[in-house]
């Protein structure tokens, strides 16, 4: 009963946080409009949402966010370093594999966004079986170890999360 009030109870939230932002000014009214928003949106979208994923942990993903959040400051000072005291003709620019252990359509996708958001690779491609992700390090020295990091420190948590 209560999955069918709330089908998406985080989207549920976050609509009610984004709409308070949007108006700029908190109320009663406007928390209320907020959470009515909140509530009536994702019940009118369940049926465009059949395979949903199944996400365990809140914990983990709140770990998994802060870990980003870290790596994703650590990589911009080597970046900024990079880019300031390395000349271009000494960039060791790399293509990585990374196979996928993840099966789940929206944990590749986090895999892919982080990938991005860390300043320094870019996932540029997934095999069209979904089984592996290209990834360009702007500098390595190791594409190896950068594949083994991108699957221990980020693919071995969203398994966790996502599976």
């Amino acid at each position: 009963m209560l999955k069918k009030l709330i089908p998406h109870p985080l989207l549920s939230l976050t609509l009610t946080v984004v709409w308070l932002m949007l108006v700029n000014k908190f109320s009663l009214g406007n928390l209320l409009l907020g959470g009515v928003l909140g509530l009536l949106i994702p019940v009118l979208t369940a049926p465009y949402w059949p395979g949903r994923p199944n996400v365990r942990g809140p914990f983990k993903m709140v770990e998994y966010v802060l870990i980003v959040i870290w790596d994703i400051i650590v990589a911009n000072v080597e970046v900024a370093l990079l880019i300031l005291f390395k000349p271009n003709r000494d960039l060791k620019s790399a293509w990585v594999t990374v196979p996928l252990d993840l099966r789940s359509p929206e944990a590749i996708t986090v895999l892919a966004g982080t990938i991005t958001m860390t300043p320094g690779t870019v996932s540029a491609m997934l095999s069209s079986c979904g089984t592996s992700i290209l990834v360009h390090c702007l500098h390595t020295d190791d594409p190896e170890a950068v594949r083994d990091e991108i699957k221990n420190r980020y693919e071995r948590r969203l398994k966790e999360i996502f599976q």
